[in-house]
């Protein structure tokens, strides 16, 4: 399943003002695979992401999803493969309700509304924020708000997640059941975020962003206990991987 790939080689991208976003990353993502996207702030996260939709165009190399090179013309393809939770859900929230900001998606793809409507409905129950579906997003908290995006993005039915923080502005118990819903999703998913705890959760794998550049690439549990590497890129261990502070114990977090 090919479509459900996605490979990075060489990627340069310059800003308009002259910063160096991305400076030759490459990597390869198979099918199915659950990949965490880390590192310090400023590290290129975020602009990395914006290339694999189409909504950054590298400076320099080429990025393929599935087998389709990111370009123009092959934007809608691509789109309709990546389906993308920016970091701030009032990017993705525009219209009257949240069911019309849930079925915008699938309304532009031309589907039967019986199906749109289905589609909504389970994407705002995998969510768990089906009754909010009359609610308009301006007046939802900014959890409920960061649900309702995500839920925009299941309507799609996409081959690949790809997510910006997303669990940024959740309390525990929605975060749980945001790890518990990413979990069932069996597709591709590329996750930055700086919650390594919810790396651990969900990744086997972990790409490591500093200055641009991948670091490391490899296996979550050998990388977050690489203290010298998380340190030199601006990171600390999980918590789940930290001795408690007051009695030595630890980590809480099972070794693998």
């Amino acid at each position: 399943m090919s479509h459900h790939t996605i490979e990075a080689r060489e990627l340069h991208y310059v800003y308009p003002d002259g910063t160096q976003g991305l400076n030759g990353v490459s990597f390869h993502i198979g099918h199915g695979e659950s990949v965490a996207l880390v590192g310090a702030n400023g590290a290129g996260k975020s602009t990395l992401l914006l290339h694999l939709n189409g909504c950054l165009a590298a400076t320099r190399g080429e990025l393929r999803i599935g087998d389709y090179p990111v370009t123009e013309k092959n934007i809608k393809a691509v789109r309709r493969s990546v389906g993308m939770v920016f970091q701030d859900p009032d990017d993705q929230l525009f219209m009257p309700t949240v069911f019309d900001d849930v079925a915008f998606g699938p309304l532009n793809l031309g589907l039967p509304v019986k199906e749109v409507e289905l589609r909504v409905m389970q994407a705002l129950e995998t969510v768990g924020v089906s009754h909010l579906s009359k609610r308009p997003p301006y007046k939802l908290s900014g959890g409920e708000k960061r649900s309702v995006a995500i839920a925009t993005v299941l309507s799609m039915s996409p081959d690949i997640l790809v997510m910006d923080e997303p669990s940024a502005s959740l309390d525990p118990r929605s975060r749980r059941r945001l790890i518990e819903m990413l979990k069932t999703f069996e597709h591709t998913k590329i996750i930055a975020t700086h919650d390594l705890d919810m790396a651990m959760d969900l990744c086997e794998r972990t790409i490591v962003l500093h200055e641009g550049r991948v670091t490391a690439d490899g296996p979550t549990s050998e990388i977050f206990r690489n203290e010298e590497l998380l340190t030199n890129s601006g990171l600390e261990k999980p918590l789940g991987l930290q001795k408690c502070p007051a009695c030595g114990a630890g980590p809480v977090h099972p070794t693998d």
